[in-house]
């Protein structure tokens, strides 16, 4: 197939399959479980923080989580959405933020950097992972 024939939405969605993950937004407290290769081993390992970003951009869509480290140290992983290394990303809290980008965060220290909890009922969290499923023809 000739890539002067496709448009650049049908290039930015080629291979592009759904993952399983459950609906997170922007001031999310996350856990995203990382396959670690070591040798020939394969590991777990979980980074948790907060949401601070989120590009949306087809097959690269990335998300930023920030967590606060050793000694009040930020540290910032962007991870690609649609990774096979990304097993699992779970849940921890929702955020009730009022912008699409946290990034004043980082200036931040202490308690300052605390996002406030979404408050719902159950039939809103079980209603909030129900979300509609895309699927590629």
């Amino acid at each position: 197939m000739e890539a002067g024939t496709l448009t650049k939405e049908t290039i930015m969605n080629l291979d592009l399959k759904q993952k399983r993950f459950d609906d997170f937004r922007v001031g999310d407290s996350i856990e995203v479980g990382l396959l670690i290769q070591e040798g020939k081993k394969e590991r777990i390992q979980n980074f948790a923080g907060d949401v601070i970003a989120f590009h949306r951009n087809g097959i690269a869509t990335t998300f930023t989580v920030r967590k606060v480290g050793a000694n009040g140290i930020g540290v910032e992983k962007i991870f690609p959405y649609y990774s096979p290394s990304i097993s699992s990303i779970n849940i921890k809290k929702y955020g009730k933020v009022r912008r699409s980008k946290l990034f004043y965060i980082r200036s931040r220290e202490g308690k300052a950097t605390r996002i406030a909890e979404k408050i719902m009922t159950k039939e809103q969290k079980k209603a909030l992972k129900q979300g509609p499923v895309l699927e590629k023809e």
